[in-house]
């Protein structure tokens, strides 16, 4: 009883630090692009490459771990997490930043969902496999609570260098619990001990219902990780408080730990696969109440609550729907082959996200003044209380300027709009350069 209550500690403890260093990193969209001169596109595109090296090598290190054991395989990838935000909190450039992906990519295959929940499901017996699995996602989605709030504190206050250290110390601590965790090793698995690797994953790819969780695992990637790198832009560019972002993901944190006991529990009792049609269903539904509609702090943040119900109980959910299709001899490399389409998902999430703002956002100056109009009024409906649009370069550095720097919500202030964009406003309305001059006084 001591042993399996150590590994649970433990992979509660490496997929909290893992999971909640990887929902924080959009948090750095902001700062990072403007301190070294890069577009949003670019920054997504490194959180783009860390998603799909993470879909592509969860397989092959699910693989090892089965082969050579999940305690080795688990310090290791702790240890590469370590390099890879050190390389983040060092670079100067796009390249670094691809690299620091590709690197934490690999880390997040060796240490979170997929072996954290393995290590999870072999040190339980299967009648309590769906409750437990469901309290160590839970548990695991205290860092994705308390890490965002602490992250955009030092954001605020420090360079982003700073918070990308405060990571790295974060993965240190990865190491001990790693080791923990891997304690699991020693441990008979469930799985037949006569079926070969090859002879599982053939099977696997006949199996249509694995296949068709798979695919479905493709738009949970893509809602997911969209959402957790451009809403604080997103929030942002609608004039809101930049802390409300990280309130927001410190919510889907706390909601998360209520969605997984309750996903676990459920999971013990119907169908796990109904389960997860009606997760995907309500996610849906939330994405488009919340989009729909202009954000204000209270609708973000019940929206945060909602998708933090939805989130990780996807986690319980799908570990043990594998484990009862295949046992948990190769439950790794399973659960990595699934993870293929979710990671393709994310990557698409996140670069397509940042692409599309940098092609079609109001803000950009190469984005047609009949378009940022159209979008200006769309985030600012009340024509009482929306400034006008400026036009130009430096009229749109001010605005964009003015937004972060704006302490309530655009809608929700009598007059937003500084002198100098008025002013602008007027000029650009009258055919006059629109450079943000001071107005000359007759």
């Amino acid at each position: 009883m001591g042993q399996t209550r150590l590994i649970l500690i433990g992979a509660a403890v490496l997929l909290s630090l893992g999971m909640g260093i990887r929902q924080s990193l959009g948090l750095f969209l902001t700062p990072v692009t403007r301190d070294l001169a890069l577009t949003a596109a670019d920054f997504t595109l490194a959180v783009a490459v860390q998603n799909i090296v993470w879909g592509l090598s969860q397989a092959p290190v699910g693989a090892i771990a089965d082969r050579f054991g999940l305690r080795s395989t688990m310090v290791a990838g702790a240890a590469v997490y370590v390099l890879g935000l050190a390389v983040m909190a060092m670079a100067a450039g796009v390249p670094a930043l691809i690299a620091s992906g590709v690197l934490i990519g690999v880390a997040l295959s060796c240490t979170a969902s997929s072996l954290a929940l393995t290590a999870t499901a072999r040190a339980i017996p299967e009648h309590r496999r769906s409750k437990v699995l469901g309290i160590v996602s839970a548990a695991g989605s205290l860092g994705t609570l308390l890490i965002p709030l602490t992250t955009q504190a030092l954001l605020a206050r420090h360079a982003w260098q700073i918070g990308a250290l405060f990571f790295l110390v974060l993965a240190v601590m990865m190491l001990p619990a790693g080791f923990c965790a891997g304690g699991a090793d020693v441990l008979p698995g469930a799985g037949a001990p006569r079926t070969t690797m090859r002879q599982m994953i053939g099977h696997a790819a006949r199996h249509r219902p694995f296949l068709v969780m798979s695919g479905a695992y493709f738009v949970c990637g893509l809602n997911l990780v969209f959402l957790t790198t451009h809403l604080p832009t997103y929030l942002a560019i609608c004039g809101q408080d930049p802390m409300l972002s990280a309130e927001a993901l410190a919510v889907i944190g706390g909601m998360n730990c209520v969605g997984s006991l309750l996903a676990g529990w459920l999971g013990g009792k119907y169908p796990k696969h109904v389960l997860l049609g009606l997760l995907y269903i309500l996610r849906a539904l939330a994405f488009t109440a919340y989009f729909v509609m202009p954000p204000t702090p209270m609708s973000t943040l019940v929206f945060a609550a909602a998708m933090g119900m939805l989130w990780l109980s996807v986690a319980p959910l799908v570990s043990g729907l594998v484990a009862e299709m295949f046992g948990t001899r190769y439950m790794a490399t399973l659960l990595g082959i699934a993870f293929v389409m979710h990671q393709v998902g994310s990557s698409l999430g996140a670069w397509g996200g940042g692409l599309i703002f940098d092609l079609t956002g109001f803000l950009r100056p190469r984005l047609a003044d009949r378009r940022a109009d159209r979008l200006w009024r769309r985030r600012c409906p009340d024509p009482r209380r929306r400034p006008p649009a400026p036009a130009g370069p430096r009229a749109r550095a001010a605005l964009r300027h003015h937004l972060k720097s704006a302490p309530t919500p655009l809608r929700g202030r009598s007059s937003v709009a500084t002198p100098a964009l008025r002013n602008a406003g007027v000029r650009r309305r009258n055919g006059q350069p629109s450079d943000l001059a001071p107005e000359r006084r007759d």
